[in-house]
């Protein structure tokens, strides 16, 4: 790694903390960019050196949330004996680090900064690439994706290559399976239920099996 990669990656870890300390005292509404460089300890200008605007910002501090989920994943896939079972682990993995913070999850995968997203997150994992984790490479192409649409798409294909779906079915497959685990994060975060973390995982991925049913190939 050269000496401009290391500055960077060191400059905007200084600004990506100063987020996160926010964040987790006041929320995410209460980030703005002069109180980053404060706690950061440079001033405004020195910031936008490193990010086009509180968006980006934003953004690659609520990747810290991402890390354990990626770290996690290993150890969720290590016993899946095909496609299919890999796809379920996936997203139970996903579904237990997200209920625990579903504003930040929220935020990057459905509010208004899921179109800033683009090519941000292949851009922080290329700054940042030891918070990939030792991850196999049928998952890695998953989490460089740019939405959860594709992400979730991604692991579907292997499904189909193994003989689990027909792939005319793949879009009417993600799109149940997006929308159950959109309405439980949601409900999560409305404090709509009052569910424990493994109960609400465990209730999802129940859902999403029910759904898709009919389309698994016997």
């Amino acid at each position: 790694m050269n000496k401009k990669i290391i500055q960077k990656k060191r400059m905007m870890g200084y600004f990506i903390d100063a987020a996160n300390q926010i964040i987790e005292k006041e929320g995410i509404e209460a980030v703005t960019i002069r109180k980053v460089a404060d706690i950061a300890g440079y001033n405004s200008a020195t910031l936008y050196n490193y990010f086009n605007d509180l968006n980006h910002l934003l953004f690659f501090a609520s990747m810290k949330y991402l890390k354990n989920y990626a770290f996690s994943l290993k150890y969720y896939i290590k016993d899946s004996m095909n496609a299919f079972d890999k796809f379920f682990a996936v997203w139970k993995c996903f579904c237990h680090h997200s209920f625990k913070n579903p504003k930040i999850y929220y935020i990057i995968f459905f509010d208004k900064y899921r179109n800033f997203i683009n090519d941000t997150i292949k851009e922080y994992y290329s700054i940042f690439p030891e918070e990939l984790g030792e991850l196999s490479i049928e998952i890695l192409p998953m989490l460089m994706e740019k939405n959860i649409y594709i992400r979730t798409m991604t692991i579907l294909k292997a499904c189909v290559a193994e003989g689990f779906f027909k792939k005319e079915h793949l879009d009417q497959i993600n799109e149940m399976i997006l929308l159950i685990y959109e309405g439980m994060l949601l409900r999560i975060l409305n404090k709509q239920v009052d569910f424990t973390n493994e109960y609400a995982a465990d209730t999802t991925i129940r859902y999403m099996k029910q759904a898709i049913k009919s389309y698994v190939i016997l």
